[in-house]
């Protein structure tokens, strides 16, 4: 089947090689890092996690958002998610990808990750991380391709598939959970010091994942004779809605017991976010941006007539999706550090390096989904005729 990834028209090919040349520039940037130092980020010893870790929280929850199609599907033999199982499946695939590199251009010096698998420690939370991120890209990569390898055979799948099909579901919910117990463990981050902090990841990551998975499937329908369907599309802008709900009221518990509890070190997290500290302000204008946005997402999918209007659904997706990405990466993992633990504020911006290097894995998490979705498609359209 991979050889349908190398047949395309002229735009296909095109968006190819841009994505190959954004590639190629951040791969460059990444030998600078390499042979200079992470002293060419915008890191420091206070702010240790910045932009690169920022997209692997965020696209971790793209990744478990697969589940939102797997569960109906499988679970409830919803089948209206029968052409859309796969391009879920294929989009975990290759944003838990991008998580793994995203960690891998944090480290540093590369060679530092063959110490989860010549030292493993059962009592750290990263280590556990590593185990559910690559158990979940195997299955689903697994389970996406044998099935579409049968339909492509007009046959059913094999019987041991279906076993992994129902692991992966309690599999997706722990990538998550594993990734949100890396912050609410850190007793000295009281931002991050909460019970919820997996149950807000997991609403953000239901929200997010399938906001990007309904302009997957208008752009699949756009650019190929491929149709998900409009059916499978009003659900999963259904699940969008309850799911940013849900994360918008999660967040504003989080406000409530801060300033409502009067704890200076919960408070000022918060405080730093929206309004600053001692005329720090950097993240300032990005929260306010993401809280427009969210709240504007909201309006128009709850009301129904803007949420059946495809054009204003696919702006109200991108524009939960853009919030989405703001409040949880850079606001959320910069403004865990902010103050320090000894109350003074050191700023985070990103630099151009970095800059670089992030747009390069995107790329290259685009250009995997781009080739396992024209496989994908392909086989779809060969079958439908």
């Amino acid at each position: 089947m991979l050889e349908k990834a190398l047949v395309g028209s002229r735009k296909y090919w095109t968006w190819v090689f841009f994505l190959l040349a954004v590639v190629g520039v951040g791969f460059l940037a990444y030998l600078n890092q390499f042979t200079t130092g992470l002293g060419i980020t915008g890191l420091s010893r206070d702010v240790t996690w910045g932009l690169y870790i920022a997209q692997f929280t965020f696209l971790v929850g793209v990744a478990a958002s697969a589940v939102m199609v797997v569960i109906p599907y499988y679970l409830h033999d919803y089948k209206k998610f029968g052409k859309v199982v796969i391009l879920g499946e294929f989009l975990a695939v290759s944003a838990v990808i991008m998580c793994l590199l995203f960690i891998f251009v944090d480290l540093g010096q590369p060679m530092r990750i063959m110490n989860v698998v010549l030292h493993p420690a059962p009592g750290s939370v990263m280590f556990w991380d590593a185990v559910v991120l690559n158990g979940y890209l195997f299955l689903n990569l697994i389970i996406g391709w044998y099935t579409l390898g049968a339909e492509k055979k007009g046959v059913k799948p094999e019987g041991w598939v279906k076993p992994l099909i129902y692991l992966s579901i309690p599999w997706a919910v722990s990538i998550h959970t594993v990734t949100a117990f890396l912050y609410a463990g850190l007793p000295g981050r009281h931002l991050w010091l909460t019970a919820i902090m997996a149950a807000r990841f997991l609403a953000s990551a239901f929200a997010s994942g399938p906001a990007l998975l309904i302009l997957l499937c208008l752009i699949v329908r756009k650019v190929s004779k491929f149709d998900p369907g409009k059916e499978a599309i009003q659900s999963l802008a259904k699940i969008v809605t309850y799911a940013m709900c849900a994360n918008v009221f999660f967040f504003l518990l989080e406000v409530f017991t801060a300033f409502y509890s009067g704890i200076p070190s919960h408070q000022h997290p918060i405080t730093y976010l929206f309004f600053g500290i001692e005329g720090h302000t950097n993240l300032v204008p990005w929260m306010w941006t993401a809280t427009v946005l969210a709240i504007l997402s909201i309006i128009l999918l709850v009301n129904p007539r803007t949420r059946k209007n495809e054009t204003t659904l696919a702006f109200a997706a991108a524009i939960l999706f853009i919030a989405a990405w703001i409040d949880k990466g850079m606001g959320l993992v910069v403004g865990g550090f902010i103050p320090n633990p000894f109350e003074k504020v050191v700023e985070y911006s990103p630099t151009a390096p970095e800059v670089a290097i992030t747009l390069g894995v995107w790329a290259l998490g685009f250009l995997i989904l781009t080739g396992l979705y024209k496989i994908a498609i392909s086989i779809k359209e060969e079958t439908a005729t």
